[in-house]
């Protein structure tokens, strides 16, 4: 069950906190060209989704819980206990799936890019052609010439 259980429910509030913030941080990024925005949004991506394992000492008795947790919580907490073992594990993975959400990142811009260029190639085409068909229309129905609005 969902609720009984406080790792799947916990889990799913990761996952729902980490779309917001990825959603909010891919529209913070607009000042940036397509390219940069993407690929800085798949890489933070990489890095909150990546799974890590982790063992941590319940009590004296030499009892250890083990599980599973997100690897940036996983190193940010063996960093702040010491633990350069576990740290340096949780680092790599961090790494590597930054590097490979960056290389999604770009993939995913070459596709849509590829798409985008000849969609908006021929879109452009049909557009140039429409408002200079429209505008002779407008020319010839009002009897003067076409006017342009100004800004300011």
């Amino acid at each position: 069950m969902l609720i009984s259980d406080s790792m799947p429910l916990l889990w799913l509030i990761y996952a729902v906190l980490s779309l917001v913030v990825l959603g909010t941080g891919y529209m913070g990024l607009a000042f940036l060209p397509r390219l940069p925005r993407l690929v800085i949004t798949w890489m933070v991506a990489g890095i909150m989704w990546v799974p890590s394992s982790f063992s941590t000492p319940i009590n004296d008795q030499g009892d250890v819980y083990s599980g599973m947790a997100p690897a940036v919580v996983v190193a940010g907490l063996a960093f702040l206990e010491g633990d350069t073992a576990g740290m340096g594990s949780a680092l790599v993975l961090v790494a590597v799936a930054a590097v490979i959400g960056g290389l999604l990142g770009v993939l995913l811009w070459r596709r849509k890019g590829a798409g985008d260029a000849s969609q908006d190639d021929a879109k452009d085409g049909k557009a140039q052609r429409g408002a200079t068909a429209k505008g002779r229309q407008d020319d010839q129905h009002n009897g003067q010439a076409r006017r342009e609005p100004v800004v300011g």
